[in-house]
């Protein structure tokens, strides 16, 4: 039996996808089967709120196949039967996740609004950087927010401690009025004429990061289209 758990790293479960996609609920257990390679073999997927495994099933004699987890194990038939395991695997994971990336409540609540608000989803562009994502217009694909986990050294503060960020468009005249270095700083990794950066630790209080996401995503919007203030 496998542990899901690196598989899992940085996803959270969505427990109504597990149902959509096929998974049958007994108490707070979901369970999912399917056969693979010409019905040869039947994958079996446990969730719970504890944790998730999976196992393949040799059907002809009701073993659990070890060889697919055996990484020594080669040859063309284990080949491929690992092959389809892993493809249904993955399936499962990319249609009953979510991103799990930005851990702290205000990062959650900012990740909640936009998607409330505007329906847009993260986007991760760097899969050498999974931590750093944005978002985007629909309209015009133009950027108006990313959340990136840094160290604080990067905005100039005297520590080493990761931290979560989000960086907005701003008016480019006002840029200098907002900017104090201690609650709001330039645009991490973004013009700082035109970006601002604020850290996603409270210290900025919540509604005020709401409203600065809307100017941002007004900000984004062609000039014909901008709502004036």
């Amino acid at each position: 039996m496998r542990n899901l758990e690196n598989e899992l790293k940085n996803k959270a479960i969505n427990y109504d996808a597990l149902l959509k996609y096929g998974f049958h609920k007994e108490n707070e257990m979901y369970t999912y089967k399917t056969k693979i390679y010409n019905n040869q073999f039947e994958v079996y997927v446990i969730f719970s709120k504890e944790q998730a495994t999976s196992k393949l099933i040799d059907i002809a004699n009701e073993d659990e196949y070890i060889l697919v987890d055996v990484q020594e194990s080669t040859g063309e038939f284990v080949g491929k039967v690992r092959e389809e395991y892993e493809k249904k695997l993955q399936d499962i994971i990319n249609n009953c996740t979510n991103p799990n990336i930005f851990k702290s409540s205000q990062s959650k609540e900012v990740i909640k609004y936009i998607k409330e608000k505007y329906n847009d989803n993260l986007e991760f562009l760097w899969k050498k950087f999974d931590n750093n994502a944005i978002w985007r217009n629909k309209a015009n694909n133009k950027w108006y927010g990313l959340i990136l986990t840094i160290s604080e050294d990067k905005l100039k503060i005297d520590s080493a401690d990761e931290i979560e960020i989000i960086d907005l468009r701003f008016q480019k005249e006002e840029v200098d009025n907002i900017v104090d270095n201690i609650n709001i700083f330039p645009g991490y990794h973004m013009n700082k004429k035109s970006w601002i950066t604020i850290k996603l630790d409270n210290s900025v209080e919540t509604k005020k990061i709401f409203k600065l996401i809307d100017n941002s995503y007004n900000l984004s919007l062609e000039k014909s289209t901008r709502i004036k203030k």
